[in-house]
């Protein structure tokens, strides 16, 4: 799915005069990819991240319908599209592509191995993108979403103490990347004496999404916790409607998921990546080498409870992870 964004200034301009082709040489063009989710979504009435994105851009001179162009598609959450609408995103002759996940990267790059590509993911050198956060090397820039490698154990462990009855943890994630991500899971989840049951989509897809949901409800489990990959965050308010009415305790990757009411996250703040990710645009737009360009790794993370939702579920939060809550919404 694609769609050619114009602001309406540009189309008033268009409408005054007749563009002159010393102005349309000075405009960029950028085309962004997302795994899933609605085109409409990638601008900046869109989750904190496209919102500080956008917003940063417009900040360092790179405005939309002015001196940018701005191609978007989106995956619609079926991998197998992934390859061709890579191809079709080169096909337009972008100066850079935007990659969401490390599968849309992947893609990207196999289209066009010399193409900028500023990327946006969890691991960029168990994906095979980098062999190096430093020194990129190759085509390939952005931020990883992942502070520390132990993050989902930590997730893990705040989730147990939120729920100490907690035997059996569903973790809701896409099926290709679950041997993976299981792994990561493996020590602290037999430390915790948690068993952990994937939640597995076979697509990102909100008919998938109702699926998986309905298959744990025959044999329930007493928490869960969603994966922070691009084509969940694109559903978190489908996903988080899913998981209250389960009633079942969660912990989530972003913030985003607390605002509409989900319990918890232990996040990095989105915003911040937004502002990075634009930044290494506008680096490259004005003749940087992605290889150049560290890839950045957020150093802070933040839990936020919402207590509204943690009542609704008749679970006391013990005040010990109140207390160290970096914020309450209630």
């Amino acid at each position: 799915m694609r769609r050619r964004d114009f602001t309406a200034g540009l189309l008033l301009m268009a409408a005054s005069s007749p563009a002159r082709p010393q102005d349309l040489a000075k405009q960029h063009r950028i085309a962004i990819v997302r795994p899933a989710g609605s085109v409409a979504q990638i601008s900046d009435n869109g989750n904190k991240f496209y919102r500080a994105f956008f917003n940063e851009l417009r900040r360092l001179g790179d405005i939309e319908g002015q001196t940018l162009s701005v191609e978007r598609y989106s995956g619609e959450g079926r991998p197998e599209r992934f390859a061709d609408l890579a191809r079709e995103a080169v096909k337009g002759k972008p100066e850079l592509v935007v990659a969401i996940g490390d599968a849309i990267a992947q893609a990207a790059r196999t289209a066009d191995d010399a193409l900028p590509i500023v990327w946006v993911g969890a691991d960029p050198i168990r994906a095979g993108l980098v062999t190096s956060l430093a020194r990129p090397a190759g085509n390939i820039t952005g931020v990883t979403v992942r502070a520390e490698s132990e993050i989902w154990g930590k997730r893990l462990q705040i989730l147990k103490e939120a729920v100490p009855s907690a035997s059996k943890v569903s973790y809701l994630d896409v099926r290709a990347n679950w041997e993976g991500d299981a792994r990561d899971l493996l020590e602290p989840s037999h430390q915790l004496h948690i068993s952990l049951v994937g939640m597995l989509l076979e697509e990102a897809i909100p008919s998938e999404y109702r699926r998986v949901f309905a298959e744990m409800a025959q044999n329930p489990s007493d928490a869960i916790i969603v994966d922070g990959k691009a084509e969940l965050t694109a559903y978190h308010q489908l996903i988080v409607e899913l998981v209250n009415n389960s009633r079942l305790p969660a912990m989530y990757p972003y913030r985003d998921y607390v605002e509409v009411g989900g319990l918890m996250a232990y996040a990095v703040d989105l915003s911040e990546l937004g502002q990075r990710a634009a930044n290494d645009v506008h680096e490259i737009l004005n003749g940087a080498k992605p290889s150049d360009i560290p890839i950045y790794r957020p150093t802070k993370y933040e839990l936020v409870i919402n207590l509204t939702t943690a009542n609704a579920l008749s679970l006391t939060v013990p005040p010990s992870l109140l207390a160290r809550a970096d914020e309450v919404i209630e």
